[in-house]
């Protein structure tokens, strides 16, 4: 009877020890699943801080002078890229499109008007412009882009070959790929109309 006595409360001692380690290990998992939350969060809160940190530590890159602007530019000049522009610069294809830069030249210094005339509503085959329009501006052709919002498509839709326009821009480029020269649109003005003056970007001009 004893020895019964004594085996039933070692079965009981054995099951509670293992409800003890069950319950300890159910003990673990929890506080392991709030305290992994709070090392992730300081984790993130602590690196977040740390680019902060750097960020504002990092210096602000000086503009160069004209002296370095010029250095800067021969040494790209004597690059592969370089000399391809220089060669491009130099053959009848480049200058036919300096010449129509310098045609609108003062109009961009000065962002003044300038009257086009809508010649097609495509760029040339293989352009990576985005969304653009070909207008002659006093008899030369010219690429001209614009970065519009989603609200102002319609009304840029809305041009029609042998529209007459006002642009202003602030700003003409070239490049080798393309045979004109590329005017960013800022303003597009129709009929007495303004369809299109360009929205700075948050944070930019």
């Amino acid at each position: 009877m004893k020895n019964k006595k004594n085996a039933l409360n070692g079965s009981d001692l054995s099951a509670d020890r293992s409800m003890l380690i069950k319950s300890t290990k159910n003990m673990k998992k929890v506080i392991y699943a709030l305290i992994l939350p709070l090392v992730v969060v300081s984790g993130l809160v602590f690196a977040n801080r740390e680019i902060k940190n750097e960020t504002s530590k990092r210096p602000t890159p000086k503009p160069l002078s004209a002296t370095e602007r010029e250095a800067e530019r021969k040494k790209w000049e004597a690059t592969p890229e370089g000399v391809k522009f220089k060669k491009w610069e130099a053959s009848p294809a480049g200058k036919k499109v300096y010449a129509g830069v310098a045609k609108i030249r003062k109009h961009i210094s000065d962002f003044t008007n300038m009257e086009a005339v809508i010649t097609s509503l495509s760029l040339p085959p293989g352009s990576r412009l985005g969304f653009g329009v070909m207008a002659s501006i006093n008899g030369v052709d010219y690429i001209v882009r614009f970065e519009p919002e989603k609200s102002q498509l319609e009304q840029l839709h809305s041009l029609k070959v042998n529209d007459k326009i006002i642009i202003r821009s602030h700003y003409v480029s070239c490049a080798p790929k393309y045979a004109y020269p590329i005017v960013s649109g800022e303003y597009v003005e129709r009929d007495n109309k303004v369809i299109f003056k360009r929205v700075p970007r948050k944070g930019g001009c």
